[in-house]
């Protein structure tokens, strides 16, 4: 069985919430940046559409491409994030 998005992105919040009360931090104090690299429109708007909306995206060139029109869709943010490759 294939799991949507909505149940990945869960179980990646959960081991997140877990790991967080393990070290004795703050689950909320924990931000979620989704690697959107090599991912094309429409396998990142399920994630999306799951409640995801903090992106990180090393590519000039493939953000370009792909988030200005996912952006104005919703409440989504992009970051570039490390080095940039070209």
């Amino acid at each position: 069985m294939t799991e949507t998005a909505e149940q990945r992105l869960a179980e990646v919040r959960a081991r997140i919430e877990k790991t967080a009360r393990e070290v004795g931090r703050d689950p909320a104090s924990v931000r979620l940046i989704a690697v959107s690299k090599t991912f094309s429109e429409v396998e990142i708007k399920p994630v999306i559409a799951a409640g995801q909306r903090l992106f990180g995206e090393n590519r000039v060139q493939e953000a370009q491409g792909k988030w200005p029109a996912m952006v104005r869709c919703s409440r989504t943010r992009y970051a570039m994030r490390w080095r940039c490759s070209t």
